[in-house]
C-alpha cells in the first residue's frame, strides 16, 4: 500500500493500517463535492448496523408537535434556501477562521 500521501506520522500510521490505497482516498477527494456527498451519506449509512424500531414513531411525534407549533404560530419559519445560506456562511466562516 502507498503511504505517500499521508502526511503526519498519525496519519501514517493511520495509513499503513487501512486497506484503501492514498492514490484511491485522492481520487474520492476529487470527486465534485454532490458526489463526495453522496458517498459520504452512503458510507455512514453503512455503519449503521443498529435499527432503532421506534424511529419512526419518535420522528411522527416531532413532525406533528412542530407542525401544531406552526399552526398555532408558536414558531417563526424561515425559508429553507436562507436557512441552508446561513449555514453555509457558518462554515465557511469557521474553514475561514482554522
Amino acid at each position: 500500500m502507498n503511504t505517500e500521501a499521508c502526511l503526519s506520522d498519525r496519519e501514517t500510521r493511520y495509513c499503513e493500517r487501512m486497506s484503501i490505497t492514498a492514490e484511491k482516498v485522492a481520487e474520492v477527494l476529487a470527486l465534485p463535492a454532490q458526489d463526495r456527498a453522496y458517498l459520504a451519506r452512503q458510507l455512514i449509512a453503512s455503519l449503521d448496523d443498529t435499527v432503532d424500531a421506534d424511529a419512526e414513531t419518535q420522528w411522527q411525534e416531532v413532525i406533528d408537535r412542530r407542525s401544531r407549533e406552526i399552526e398555532e404560530g408558536s414558531v417563526s419559519c424561515r425559508p429553507v434556501e436562507q436557512v441552508v445560506q446561513d449555514i453555509r456562511n457558518k462554515l465557511h466562516a469557521r474553514r475561514q477562521s482554522s
